[in-house]
């Protein structure tokens, strides 16, 4: 699939063709779905942590004897039944994902990769190069890409400090390395911008 591409002032300067092993494979939408929900998951901190009988504190006398009194037996001050005892079935920190193989991360990619290429919501720029950190300049490259006014993904190899902190405040632009793509940030955008070094990276590292 050959696809046009363009420089920061919006022109056309030819064309590209992306790579079949990561933008022409059949769509696995049950396979994408499992990567996201594994992928928000793992996003979660897991910290809540209450206290069980065994970690709390104290209670290592016996608070009476065991008959005798009229009382119910008991052996700790720190049981879930009393007041300063420990929690019942509490929460404790956790990780709430789970471990996915590289190889189905990597084809879930793909297919979100495949499924951009296939709606015509890939854009290819032969760089992305900024003077000084401004994000008005970055505003205008999308402008002229009539993309202003949605959500784009613009992946970039190396660093490049400069765009990254100019699309840092910019509420639907996000900018990432192509090495690091993951499957979230693709499917929730509109439309992914590849630098010509971003996409021989992103074939390189998932092809």
């Amino acid at each position: 699939m050959n696809v046009k591409k363009y420089n920061q002032d919006g022109a056309e300067v030819g064309t590209v063709e992306l790579d079949s092993s990561v933008f022409g494979v059949e769509p696995n939408e049950g396979l994408v779905h499992q990567y996201v929900v594994n992928y928000l998951a793992r996003q979660r901190q897991g910290n809540a942590h209450t206290k069980g009988r065994s970690e709390v504190r104290g209670g290592g006398k016996k608070p009476w004897r065991q008959k005798g009194t009229g009382r119910a037996r008991a052996g700790t001050s720190r049981s879930p039944l009393w007041r300063g005892g420990g929690t019942v079935f509490g929460p404790h920190t956790r990780l709430y994902g789970y471990e996915m193989p590289k190889k189905m991360k990597q084809r879930a990619i793909r297919s979100v990769f495949s499924d951009k290429a296939l709606g015509e919501n890939i854009k290819v720029l032969d760089k992305i190069q900024l003077d000084q950190i401004k994000t008005k300049d970055i505003v205008s490259i999308l402008g002229k890409l009539d993309l202003g006014d949605k959500k784009c993904l613009i992946l970039d190899e190396g660093r490049n400090d400069n765009a990254a902190l100019s699309c840092r405040n910019l509420q639907k632009v996000k900018f990432g390395r192509a090495a690091l793509a993951n499957g979230y940030d693709l499917l929730n955008a509109e439309c992914v911008i590849l630098t010509e070094a971003g996409l021989k990276k992103v074939v390189e590292v998932f092809g």
